[in-house]
Parts: structure tokens; C-alpha cells; sequence
């Protein structure tokens, strides 16, 4: 894997976004950042594929293109307070909104990647990632997989999302690399 990475820069794709704004403060060139590559790349895809798949149209109000316009032209004092950040969405709402939910801290979408693989899902972990014909296969150090695992589930470190990843990675080797069919159905966990 290596080899078939050559001279590639991961770091390019975000450098390339945070470019895009060059001569913006670095909250608004991280916002920048965001809509050209966290947005479509990552959030906006997985809420599509959520809600279409329970026939749902979602919409996004705030990247309505003129609201998008407004707040990136927005200077940044009216954005943030000190390290609060929305505010003038606090501002101009804050009478709407209970203070439950204006003082509570930022919830993501997050799913419990590290307990699980703490709990219910280390067997998995341990049988796919660990299985001497994953370690063989030559495309990770396997005393580097074996202490991201080991690290993880004794709780020294947070690797749950390389840790999936890797999961992934193997778990689609296995499927429609090391079988000789193509599955008709998608693997289950």
C-alpha cells in the first residue's frame, strides 16, 4: 500500500480547500474548508443516504446558497463571543430557544465507535483485525494494528476511527476480494 501511494500528500486535499480563502481569519478559512470538503464529502452524503433510505427529502436551511453567502461574508465578531460560538444564531433566536439548548455544548452525529469496541463489537475487532491471514496480508505493520488495538480496548488511547477503518478495509478484502463470488446481498456484522 505503500509502494501504491508513492509521494501522495492526504494533507493536499485540506490545503488545497483552506487556499481557497487565503486572505480570511482562520475560523472563516476553516468554515471554507468545511463546505468544500467535510459538507459533501462526509456530512451531507451520510444524511442523504439516511434519509432516502426511509424515503425522506431532507433539507439543509443554513446552506441555502444566500444564507451560506451572508455568513461567510460575515465578520467574525458577529459569530463567535469569546469561544461561543453561533451567536448571532443566539442573538437573533435566543428568545425562541430554551436555555437548555442554548447552553448546552455542541452534540455531533457521532455513533460510540470507542465503547463498542471496548464492548459488544471487540470480538470482532479481535477476530478480523487480529486473524493471522489479515496481519499476512502486508499492507500494515501487524505490530502496528495489534498496538492500535491493544492501546484501544485497555483505553490508553481513542483509536475507534482508525480502528474502523481498517475493519472496513478488511472486512471488504474478505468479501469481494477472497471469495471467489461476488456477494448478492451485503455482508452482515
Amino acid at each position: 500500500m505503500l509502494e501504491r501511494l508513492g509521494d501522495a500528500d492526504a494533507a493536499s486535499f485540506l490545503q488545497f480547500a483552506y487556499a481557497e480563502c487565503p486572505s480570511r481569519d482562520f475560523v472563516s478559512q476553516t468554515t471554507c474548508a468545511d463546505v468544500m470538503t467535510y459538507l459533501p464529502c462526509d456530512i451531507l452524503a451520510k444524511v442523504d443516504i439516511a434519509s432516502m433510505a426511509y424515503g425522506l427529502e431532507c433539507r439543509s436551511p443554513f446552506l441555502d446558497h444566500n444564507v451560506a453567502e451572508l455568513a461567510a461574508w460575515m465578520p467574525l465578531k458577529f459569530k463567535r463571543k469569546g469561544k461561543q460560538g453561533k451567536q448571532i444564531l443566539l442573538d437573533t433566536f435566543g428568545d425562541l430557544l430554551p436555555a437548555s439548548i442554548q447552553n448546552r455544548p455542541k452534540m455531533g452525529f457521532g455513533v460510540p465507535l470507542d465503547s463498542w469496541f471496548r464492548n459488544e463489537l471487540k470480538p470482532l475487532l479481535f477476530d478480523v483485525l487480529l486473524d493471522q491471514k489479515s496481519l499476512d496480508r502486508g499492507w500494515f505493520r501487524p505490530e502496528a494494528v495489534r498496538k492500535l488495538v491493544d492501546e484501544h480496548v485497555t483505553a490508553k488511547w481513542d483509536h475507534s476511527y482508525r480502528l474502523w477503518n481498517l475493519l472496513i478495509l478488511e472486512l471488504w478484502q474478505q468479501t469481494f476480494v477472497d471469495s471467489t463470488t461476488v456477494p448478492t446481498q451485503p455482508a452482515s456484522f
